[in-house]
């Protein structure tokens, strides 16, 4: 297999080059070879649509527009720009990196795919695409389109997320890799799989390089790449409560053991299943907080929230209590300053729905 890599490496990596550099989407990270600037997009556009992700990158920036200003942020401030983005570890892991990196490197954001490696929340993809794309080290980047690219025009039906695919595909990609231009060859594979090679109805009909694809000769773009399904779906039931008093509502500030980390949301308790309005006010935990005679103002519909390994089922009760008994993460805040909280997107859209924030 590698030895018709080798044979096919120039011909394929000069035809996607081509390609992109007449059909290449105009980002405002590939006008710079500044790491810092590189690594925040990598980041943020993980498991990110480019549209989605745009308007984050260049919030970002705004605020943040090298890695000394970003280190000094709060977490809370991190946070609260991600919200939306979901995978809220990267926005944590991203302060970290940011902090470690104006201590150790002096503010400058690193280039090399060795000291990059090192850093929290960069793994060999990010780290190679960053040196690559700043310091046109030859490192060969790997992410979705890369591997479905490979998959479909090589025929390759080892599963991507298998020890021996990973290994097989990145083989493969270090093999392809245009050791002259690495950084231009891996932005056109991976603009390549982004725009014409996509996941779905990809655009065979316009593609440069479909008279030596195996997927399109055999008819099998649908079925490559291959991927096990090793998820397992966990079901969960969350049960918030809007209490207001005057111009305050009460919140609370998740701890660090479980889904959104350090964000804000409302008073919860999660029960084993769906149960009845009746059964959840008379719940003990609540009546311990807010007394027995609790008053139900309005209960919301049961709205799904799909997370990666997770399948949350969230409904919002507003009640007026008897008391108040407050937990220690619980606190009262002027509903003013709601949206300064960084809460995860479902809490957010429902309390700005409520209040017209």
């Amino acid at each position: 297999m590698l030895i018709i890599l080798l044979l096919l490496h120039m011909n394929f990596s000069d035809e996607l080059v081509q390609w992109y550099i007449q059909n290449k989407r105009d980002l405002p990270w590939r006008n710079t070879n500044n790491a810092y600037i590189i690594w925040l997009s990598e980041i943020i556009l993980q498991q990110t649509r480019v549209e989605q992700g745009l308007p984050y990158f260049n919030r970002f920036v705004e605020q943040y527009p090298d890695v000394s200003s970003f280190a000094a942020a709060h977490e809370d401030d991190i946070l609260k720009l991600w919200q939306g983005l979901g995978y809220y570890s990267r926005g944590r892991n991203m302060l970290k990196t940011a902090q470690l990196v104006n201590e150790l490197y002096n503010g400058k954001f690193p280039e090399k795919y060795d000291e990059l490696i090192k850093l929290k929340g960069i793994g060999e993809y990010t780290a190679a695409a960053i040196s690559s794309f700043s310091a046109n080290e030859a490192k060969a980047v790997v992410d979705g389109n890369v591997y479905r690219v490979l998959a479909r025009y090589f025929g390759i039906d080892e599963p991507i997320n298998s020890t021996k695919g990973k290994k097989t595909f990145q083989q493969m990609a270090d093999e392809l890799l245009n050791q002259e231009q690495p950084g231009l060859h891996n932005q056109a594979m991976m603009e390549f799989g982004a725009m014409l090679c996509k996941p779905k109805n990809p655009a065979c009909g316009t593609c440069p390089v479909r008279t030596g694809c195996f997927a399109f000769i055999h008819n099998t773009t649908t079925t490559l790449p291959v991927k096990l399904n090793k998820l397992k779906i966990r079901e969960r039931y969350l049960n918030y409560f809007l209490i207001v008093d005057g111009d305050t509502l009460l919140m609370n500030k998740r701890d660090e053991k479980d889904i959104w980390a350090n964000m804000y949301d409302l008073p919860m308790i999660e029960t084993p299943s769906l149960i009845s309005e009746t059964d959840l006010i008379n719940l003990p935990q609540l009546n311990d907080h807010f007394g027995k005679r609790i008053k139900t103002l309005d209960i919301s519909p049961v709205y799904k929230h799909i997370l990666t390994h997770q399948r949350l089922y969230v409904r919002f009760i507003t009640i007026q209590p008897e008391q108040v008994n407050l937990s220690p993460n619980w606190f009262f805040t002027d509903i003013e300053n709601l949206q300064k909280l960084a809460m995860p997107k479902i809490i957010f859209i429902f309390i700005k729905k409520i209040f017209n924030l």
